[in-house]
């Protein structure tokens, strides 16, 4: 399947987006800040996809992705972002940061290897 990135520092959820997208077939590697993603999307395997978690205000991953975006770094990489249902603003911070999809955090959880796979 595809080699995803899953740039999520909450452990208990992090490790439920891994463990689905693992059991869907997916090679997937959990980094818990923006340094540990760059360094693996611009890794000679690179990523067909990074999952980012944009309910995380310490992380700031709207501008991770643009940062990536910017340096040419995601040319090969799509991008999904997941947030709060009631954080309007992380929603918009995603779709403004040019994310390829956005969803609330329960979607992330209910259908993350199906997103996933329309992405690759």
């Amino acid at each position: 399947m595809a080699r995803v990135v899953a740039l999520v520092p909450d452990l208990l959820f992090g490790s439920r987006v891994q463990g689905a997208l693992l059991a869907a077939g997916h090679d997937v590697e959990l980094v818990a800040d923006a340094d540990a993603a760059r360094e693996r999307i611009t890794d000679k395997a690179g990523a067909a996809v990074l999952v980012v978690d944009l309910t995380n205000e310490d992380l700031e991953g709207a501008g991770v992705v643009e940062s990536l975006a910017g340096e040419g770094a995601l040319s090969q990489t799509r991008t999904l972002g997941f947030y709060s249902h009631v954080d309007a603003p992380a929603r918009e911070r995603g779709e403004l940061a040019g994310f390829d999809l956005v969803v609330p955090r329960s979607r992330m959880a209910r259908e993350g290897p199906e997103l996933v796979g329309r992405l690759t």
